[in-house]
């Protein structure tokens, strides 16, 4: 960790289009800060540098019109402050900009996250998600996957929108290792702003989480590549010449084998996901554009595996799981996604939003594995020639796996937003139709044979007096599963919220006050029709005192209902419950922002508390990243936790930060008392660095830290989860990455060099799971015959892997 004694200047940028009061792009209009200059073209459109990590001002100035000021601008290195200024002709207009150390402090329980800072980090899985997982209230145990809990809540609780189109996941997948790429692809995104509890009223109906992307409208043509040995990301920026048609498209394609092949269960495994998605925007008139976000995934997942060995237990009392497999794994999940949008600017404080979308996804999971295994002691003596090996078997089986699973669901969304801002008062509003037409078939069963005998199911009625009379009861699946749903659910929402900013003796006061409502009605082949309906009211309030330290103050609190989706109406048995109510929570989140000078760098310390009390709340198992539900309302449940996150120039010109949290989060199911929920992680510290070389700026360096104590492990086949309560072992991971940077904005070539022609060109290395810990995400439960136990095998994660990387645009 190199730490920096000369301070280099770097630099940030400011961009927007200049409007007039009619709502006009205003072209050659002044733009200054301090020594930097430029002009707004003929579009309004302008591009100015500044210095990054410094306080300046922004003065916008055109003949005939006064001069519209951005004060006390501060930004960090690489970060983009998108601006639109509109120039008035008899009064003068000064931008308040609330200050912090990035320069873009929301006053509402919202954070922002550099899109730079999301391509460059290093993860199994990089992009949006893997930064997230590095923010104190968020949480996952798996770097193959994309999905993350907050707050005690499950993977289907949380929001994910773009451009405010909301997106969808994949239903069937029940192993990280199916999961290739996450929706959101960071080469088109432009702003990043998520919430982990306390979100506004317009963020609907979850009660986690709100993820709100924006994809970027280019301005220039750009051609970016991120090649690795784990895929490739091409993307291209595109604008006409008129500059009325943008779009920004990614083309990217995965392969997981670099890192599945670290995995214990040794095989031929051949995972391909490849996804291509484009923004496109259209320029109608000053007044109206129009975007369309279309998506096509395909993501397929084979596996034949072969052998496995793990060793468990203890020093004094050392165990070995060792499983031979036949058969395979063929899994296909493909799915579409198309919106259009349209923005119509009735004037410069009212804008109106159509949106409409498509999602569509067909998902197949077929596999038939037989795994033969053998539990036993491990060989200690370190003169043995078996040492490491298994040795007096204490437990000899066999399982049958079969699955036929079929889905296909159809969810179509229109609707309408607007607001309108008067002074500084800003009014939205919104309303909603949701239809869903899910088709399903699933069909699995699980035969488990032991020492020659078939295991049948606790509690099936049978006699069996062998030898003695012959047993002619067929053979029965130790857990079976076979239904056929016709499901159907329309939903009609709505919300509205108002936000204002006032003064308050000498303080700025702000606060946003909104309420949902949401209707849906459940029915389907033989299914019976039922309705629903919910009120979400909602108030986020903060303050800003009169101190000469930089400090805010913010309180949320609000009734968050999640209206039951597919899989939450399906037990684990695979019939439709149509009468599965919505989950609420109650939140209350208390938080405080203080930005101070250290080092003469800036620094922001941002910490928070928070509670949740939950009702009617839906069980569920959790086994690697499948979820099943109990698909009823019989429990309640409690989340509470506290978090602080320290972020700043550790090193001059970076920004890293430090997070802590602890949750705690319980359930009580029909009255039996609290247990800890699947989700319950204690402890979570995240630590995102930065890092160069005084001498050699170019060569930089980024880390990520991940220390999390475990989960509860869950619990064998009709066992009862009171019982179970163990833990997995505590999560822990570093991801390292360095590069060298051979060329970008701070550093050009004359057009004679071979690198004139790259905008940005690096190339360097990454090293997943650096100090190779052994990590679990789940546990595999094996019989020991002699003693009847069954026994919790964890089943490890990937182990170190070094991964080469080439980065360019062009």
């Amino acid at each position: 960790m190199l730490f920096c004694i000369i301070v280099a200047a770097q630099t940030a940028s400011i961009t927007g289009i200049v409007l007039d009061e009619e709502n006009t792009p205003l072209p050659n209009v002044e733009i200054t800060s301090g020594s930097s200059r430029t002009f707004s073209d003929e579009t309004g459109f302008y591009l100015l540098e500044l210095v990054s990590d410094l306080e300046t001002s922004v003065t916008f100035s055109h003949i005939g019109h006064q001069k519209v000021i951005l004060e006390n601008l501060l930004l960090n290195t690489n970060e983009t402050f998108e601006f639109h200024p509109v120039l008035k002709m008899d009064v003068l207009q000064v931008d308040e900009v609330t200050v912090t150390s990035t320069g873009n402090r929301k006053p509402m329980e919202i954070l922002n996250i550099s899109p730079e800072k999301i391509r460059k980090i290093p993860g199994a899985n990089a992009g949006v998600e893997n930064i997230l997982k590095l923010l104190p209230g968020v949480t996952s145990n798996n770097e193959l996957s994309t999905q993350y809990s907050v707050r005690g809540g499950n993977y289907d609780e949380n929001l994910v929108y773009i451009n405010d189109i909301e997106v969808y996941r994949p239903f069937l997948i029940r192993s990280a290792q199916q999961e290739g790429l996450s929706f959101v692809n960071s080469d088109l995104v432009q702003e990043v702003m998520f919430s982990a509890g306390g979100f506004q009223a317009k963020y609907g109906d979850k009660l986690s989480s709100v993820l709100d992307i924006k994809y970027k409208i280019p301005t220039s043509f750009n051609l970016t590549g991120d090649f690795s040995f784990l895929g490739a990301n091409v993307s291209m920026d595109t604008r006409s010449k008129n500059k009325k048609l943008s779009s920004t498209s990614g083309f990217r394609y995965r392969n997981n084998s670099l890192l599945l092949n670290s995995l214990q269960t040794q095989g031929s495994l051949q995972p391909n996901f490849t996804d291509l998605q484009s923004f496109i925007t259209y320029q109608v008139s000053n007044k109206f554009n129009i975007n369309f976000l279309g998506n096509i995934s395909v993501n397929n997942y084979r596996n034949e595996p072969r052998q496995r060995q793990t060793n468990f237990g203890t020093i004094t009392d050392p165990r070995a799981l060792t499983i031979f497999y036949e058969g395979r794994e063929n899994n296909r999940f493909a799915t579409a996604l198309g919106a259009l949008k349209g923005n119509y600017y009735l004037n410069e404080n009212t804008t109106l939003k159509l949106i409409g979308s498509i999602y569509h996804t067909t998902e197949e999971e077929y596999s038939d594995v037989i795994a033969s295994y053998l539990l036993g002691q491990v060989d200690s003596n370190l003169g043995s020639d078996n040492f490491g090996q298994p040795t007096n078997s204490r437990g000899v089986g066999s399982q049958f796996n079969r699955a036929r699973n079929d889905l296909d669901a159809l969810i179509v969304n229109l609707s309408h937003r607007g607001s309108h801002r008067k002074d500084k008062t800003n009014v939205e509003w919104g309303v909603k139709y949701t239809h869903e037409d899910i088709r399903d078939q699933l069909r699995e069963s699980e035969f488990i044979d032991s020492l020659g005998f078939s295991v049948r199911p606790p509690g099936s009625s049978f006699v069996n007096n062998q030898p003695e009379e012959p047993f002619l009861a067929p053979l029965e699946a130790y857990q079976s599963i076979n239904a056929l749903n016709f499901v159907k659910t329309n939903r009609f929402s709505g919300f509205v919220q108002m936000g204002t900013q006032t003064a308050w003796n000498s303080n700025v006061l702000y606060y946003n006050l909104g309420i949902r409502a949401h209707h849906w009605t459940v029915s389907g082949q033989n299914v019976e029709k039922v309705s629903h309906t919910v009120v979400s009211p909602r108030a986020q309030i903060a303050i800003k005192p009169n101190w000469k330290r930089d400090m805010l103050f913010r309180i949320a609190t609000g009734l968050y209902q999640q209206p039951p989706f597919y899989r939450e109406l399906r037990d684990s048995t695979g019939t439709i419950n149509p009468y599965v109510e919505a989950q609420k929570s109650f939140h209350i989140v208390a938080g405080n922002e203080y930005s101070f000078l250290l080092w003469e760098r800036p620094f922001t310390m941002i910490s928070e508390g928070y509670y949740k009390k939950l009702t009617d709340v839906n069980p569920y198992t959790l086994e690697d990243v499948r979820i099943r539900y109990s698909a009823n309302n019989d429990a309640k449940a409690y989340v509470y936790g506290a978090e602080v996150r320290l972020n700043g120039a550790f090193v001059p010109g970076t920004e890293s930060w430090v997070s802590l949290g602890y949750m705690e989060t319980k359930e009580n199911r029909n009255n039996r008392g609290y247990i800890s929920r699947p989700t319950d992680q204690r402890l979570k510290l995240g630590i995102l660095f930065q890092d160069y070389i005084p001498n050699i700026p170019e060569l930089k360096m980024y880390l990520n830290l991940v220390y999390s104590t475990g989960v509860p492990g869950g619990s064998p086949s009709y066992a009862d989860p009171y019982i179970f309560q163990n833990r997995l072992r505590d999560y822990k991971r570093a991801d390292l990455g360095i590069s060298y940077i051979f060329a970008d904005k701070n550093k050009s070539f004359p057009e004679s060099h071979w690198l004139h022609a790259f905008k940005n060109l690096s190339v360097g290395f990454e090293i997943f799971n650096l100090f190779n810990n052994q990590n679990s995400i789940t546990n595999t439960w094996v019989r020991d015959v002699d003693s009847k136990n069954e026994f919790a095998v964890p089943n490890y994660l990937t182990s170190r892997v070094l991964n080469l990387r080439l980065q360019m645009r062009l």
